[in-house]
């Protein structure tokens, strides 16, 4: 199969933020003739922060009912005091806010699936990642009529 005039394809180690930026514009752009006035992507941010520094905190994207939980990260020295729980509860109330029904994370088995599941977490799916564990996917309902 050839491809039309004019097209050329292939791996770019640097493309531009512009270039970057044209995929998610155009998936959304598409995603809006498929199901016209969803809600656009939003960015959750929860931070710790020490004396001005970030030492801990959370980011998550909340897109058409779900919250997806994409990095965690506390400090190594504040781990273990209720911080992570706080973070999580605190983003949980931003997607309630915003219309959500339901949070979803990945994570590694050497990272966190424990803490995950005290927080309420069920795991749904789980692939090999030899030769370092798996990757597990949890998910939780932050409604009751969540599907």
């Amino acid at each position: 199969m050839s491809l039309p005039p004019g097209l050329t394809f292939g791996i770019e180690d640097a493309p531009s933020e512009e270039d970057l930026d044209a995929l998610p514009r155009g998936l959304e752009a598409y995603n809006e003739q498929q199901w016209p006035g969803h809600q656009p992507w939003q960015v959750v941010n929860v931070l710790a922060r020490r004396d001005g520094r970030v030492a801990g905190g959370l980011r998550g994207e909340i897109y058409a009912g779900w919250l997806f939980l994409r990095y965690l990260w506390i400090e190594e020295g504040l781990r273990g005091g209720g911080l992570g729980r706080r973070i999580i509860a605190a983003a949980e109330r931003r997607a309630q806010a915003s219309g959500c029904h339901s949070a979803w994370v990945d994570t590694f088995s050497f990272q966190a699936p424990g803490f995950y599941e005290k927080q309420g977490y069920v795991e749904f799916a789980r692939l090999p990642y030899p030769p370092k564990g798996e990757r597990l996917f949890l998910r939780k309902r932050l409604t009751e009529d969540a599907p």
